[in-house]
C-alpha cells in the first residue's frame, strides 16, 4: 500500500514538472507593489493576462480562476488560493464549532462552492480539497496581499468560445442582511457570511476585445450545499468591494 502511495505521489510530481510557475513583485501605478504570478500550462496558444485591483474591503480573500465552456463545463482551473487548495487556513477549525486563532486544518464547503462542484476529475462524493487530497501545487498559490497580475498560458485546447470565471469569498464578512444567525441550521454558513461572489465574462478567441472586464453575475450556495449559480445579489455590500476591478487581456 505504501509503495502504491509513493508511486502515485511520484507520478503527480512528474506530471506537474512541465508546468512553469513564477512570482515576482513590480511597481504598479502610484508606486504600489503589485505581485505578478506566472503559470504556464501549455507551450502555444493565446496568453491570458489578468489584472486584479484590490478594494477597501480586501482582507485575505479566497478565490479561484478558471475557464469553462459556454454551457458551463469546466475546461481548466488556472489558479486557486492555497487555503482552499489544501484545506489549511489562516484560522483553523478547532473541531467543536469554534475557530483556532492560529493557522490550521479546516474543510469549508461554503468557501468556493461554484468552483468546487466543477472540479475536473473529481467525483461528486469528494468535491472538497483536503490536506489528504489537495489540489496540485501547479494550480495553486498563496493569497496575494494586494494588487496582482496573473499571466498564464492555458493548456492547448480546441475551444474558441469560452467563459472566464472568478469566484471570491472572504470569511466572516457579515452585514445587516447576511447576519451571523441567518441560517442557524447550517454551520458551514458561519465560515462564509456573504456567500462567494462570482465574476464572469464571455470570450471569443476568433474576435478578441482589447480588454475584458469581469463583472459580478451571481453568488454560490450560502452553505456550500450545491454548485448552483444564484443571480440575486441584493443584500451584498462589502463583498462587492473585495476587488475594485478585474480585467483580462488576451495576447496571441
Amino acid at each position: 500500500m505504501k509503495s502504491q502511495s509513493f508511486i502515485f505521489s511520484l507520478l503527480i510530481t512528474l506530471s506537474m514538472a512541465v508546468v512553469s510557475c513564477t512570482t515576482a513583485k513590480v511597481s504598479a501605478p502610484g508606486n504600489e507593489q503589485e505581485e505578478v504570478i506566472k503559470k504556464n500550462f501549455g507551450t502555444q496558444g493565446p496568453e491570458f493576462l489578468f489584472s486584479f485591483v484590490k478594494g477597501k474591503a480586501h482582507n485575505h480573500p479566497t478565490f479561484a480562476i478558471w475557464l469553462e465552456s459556454p454551457d458551463g463545463e469546466l475546461i481548466q482551473t488556472l489558479f486557486v488560493t492555497r487555503s482552499i487548495a489544501n484545506g489549511f487556513y489562516r484560522y483553523g477549525d478547532a473541531g467543536d464549532g469554534k475557530w483556532l486563532k492560529v493557522p490550521g486544518k479546516s474543510v469549508r464547503p461554503a468557501a468556493l462552492p461554484y468552483w468546487v462542484h466543477k472540479r475536473e476529475g473529481v467525483s461528486t462524493e469528494k468535491v472538497m480539497p483536503t490536506p489528504d487530497a489537495p489540489v496540485a501545487d501547479a494550480f495553486s498559490g498563496a493569497t496575494p496581499a494586494g494588487n496582482f497580475r496573473l499571466e498564464t498560458l492555458p493548456k492547448s485546447q480546441s475551444f474558441r468560445k469560452l467563459r472566464v470565471v472568478v469566484e471570491v469569498n472572504q470569511p466572516w464578512d457579515w452585514n445587516r442582511f447576511w447576519t451571523n444567525d441567518k441560517y442557524p441550521d447550517f454551520p458551514d454558513y458561519k465560515s462564509s457570511a456573504q456567500p462567494s461572489l462570482i465574476y464572469a465574462v464571455d470570450v471569443n478567441l476568433d474576435a478578441p476585445m482589447d480588454v475584458y472586464h469581469l463583472n459580478p453575475v451571481g453568488h454560490g450556495a450560502f452553505a456550500g450545499q450545491d454548485g448552483n449559480l444564484y443571480t440575486d445579489l441584493s443584500g451584498y455590500t462589502t463583498a462587492l468591494q473585495i476587488f475594485n476591478q478585474i480585467t483580462l487581456t488576451i495576447r496571441k
